[in-house]
């Protein structure tokens, strides 16, 4: 097994973040065309980490860093209920995250950390060390570093070019556009990072790449044989493997600056597979009569739920688009003009998730939907989960919210392009000079597993009510 030593010298951890990193093509298909990353592999432990329910960037990695699970976390994705009414929504920015994550547990023992591009980092909050904030940054000229005085610094860094905390276009047409963004963030970001591993005291240093996860949505189709669109040959057929490459080239500009005794991790929070279509949740809604509309939607092209009127008072559900659904159930005194009995709501909960699991393929084949009921995959149900979280076609497929797609199924984005949904697993590789053996596979891991982990590395305890465990432990 894979062990720690609890006497060390010092000890420093690097965590790589790739967002949307696939297992089986570090692991595999790119083993030997990933030279660091096999490296590490090779020292150490890998395999897959399963993500969270939902599998998503927000709340994955906060549930990855803190050990607890999105529920106790109280956030469901990227927007959330704000109350019982039926229009208010949240974006779960970084004030929405309630719980410690590892780098303020190190920072309470006196480590000193470095934090660069983490999701959930904006608005900043002070760290021990530095932080530079993640994609849902609105802007470099807020406050997106700490201390405040670290962003003047990255100006001189980059020589006056403005950092990018993100790919402002990805859903784009232009894919040479696309990729032009992507390696120019990159770019700025790795010159930015290997700045402060040189320049800055850090115990702690964790970053993630959100280049992945664009390139994955952008470009699936060009490099996955199986997407219903692949075109064989295509222009960018490669574009996907070649900045795999690139990244990690980039990695081993890091790993030279990473002393011997460091603990690295390498970790992702979802995985990546092919968008087969989209179901159109809530015009499948209306018509098995759970949802109930005052009028036609009204314009030409696709109209947003929000824009619809909407018979509450006839209505039982309605649902949200993303790459997965959120389903919501119009209960009698929860909320304003409830219909369905509060006293009926688990059979009629039952009811709705097996029709959903009904919804076939247009040719009529099952695809294999996936239901969640929050109160059985959560310890707790913080704020206002949905009643039910699906994955159609177990992620093949995604949920579109919006009217005027002329069918339950759409083969189009309504958000714009992209390519690929998340699979359920992600990846991670671990290795430290005090393991014994090397180039493990590893399977049964979850990604509440790396903040455990991490404290470990460090000698810390390990809090009671993290829900991970140690990897190797």
């Amino acid at each position: 097994m894979f062990k720690f030593l609890r006497k060390r010298k010092q000890p420093k951890v690097l965590v790589i973040g790739l967002d949307c990193a696939a297992p089986e093509l570090v692991f595999d298909a790119w083993r030997d065309q990933l030279p660091n990353l096999r490296r590490l592999m090779e020292s150490g432990v890998y395999g897959e980490l399963m993500s969270s329910i939902p599998a998503i960037t927000v709340p994955a990695w906060s549930s990855m860093l803190s050990s607890k699970d999105p529920g106790v976390l109280g956030f469901y994705g990227f927007r959330n209920r704000a109350d019982y009414s039926y229009d208010k929504m949240t974006i779960a920015t970084g004030a929405a995250m309630k719980e410690k994550r590892v780098w303020d547990i190190l920072g309470e023992a006196g480590k000193q950390v470095i934090v660069v591009g983490v999701p959930q980092t904006y608005p900043i909050r002070p760290v021990n060390g530095y932080l530079v904030s993640g994609f849902l940054t609105p802007s470099v000229q807020k406050q997106y570093t700490y201390p405040h005085e670290l962003r003047y610094e990255i100006d001189r860094v980059l020589d006056g070019e403005e950092y990018d905390v993100d790919v402002r276009q990805f859903r784009t047409e232009d894919k040479d556009f696309l990729l032009r963004q992507i390696y120019a963030m990159n770019e700025k970001q790795f010159e930015v990072m290997r700045y402060l591993m040189e320049n800055k005291p850090w115990d702690f240093f964790m970053f993630v790449d959100m280049g992945v996860d664009r390139i994955h949505h952008g470009m699936w189709k060009y490099h996955d044989t199986t997407h219903p669109k692949h075109e064989p040959g295509n222009k960018y057929q490669h574009a996907i493997r070649d900045y795999y490459i690139h990244l990690d080239r980039q990695i081993g500009t890091l790993l030279e600056l990473v002393p011997e005794e460091a603990t690295i991790l390498v970790v992702s929070d979802h995985g990546v597979k092919a968008m087969h279509g989209g179901i159109c949740v809530n015009e499948w809604l209306r018509r098995e009569g759970y949802l109930v509309l005052r009028e036609e939607p009204e314009g030409e092209g696709l109209i947003r739920f929000e824009e619809v009127k909407v018979d509450w008072s006839k209505t039982w559900v309605w649902g949200s688009g993303g790459y997965y659904a959120r389903i919501f159930i119009n209960v009698e005194g929860r909320e304003p003009q409830g219909t369905v009995p509060a006293a009926g709501y688990e059979a009629f909960r039952d009811e709705l998730a097996d029709a959903l699991c009904s919804i076939t393929a247009p040719d009529g084949s099952d695809i294999g939907t996936r239901v969640f009921k929050p109160q059985e995959v959560y310890r707790e149900v913080r704020n206002i989960a949905p009643d039910l979280i699906v994955y159609f076609g177990d992620l093949s497929w995604r949920s579109v919210g919006s009217f005027g797609h002329g069918d339950i199924y759409t083969f189009e984005n309504d958000t714009g392009p992209d390519d690929a949904n998340h699979a359920e697993n992600g990846m991670f590789i671990l290795t430290n000079p005090w393991a014994k053996g090397g180039g493990q596979r590893a399977a049964g891991r979850q990604l509440m597993d790396i903040a455990p982990t991490i404290l470990e590395a460090f000698g810390l305890p390990i809090p009671l009510d993290m829900q991970g465990s140690v990897i190797g432990g």
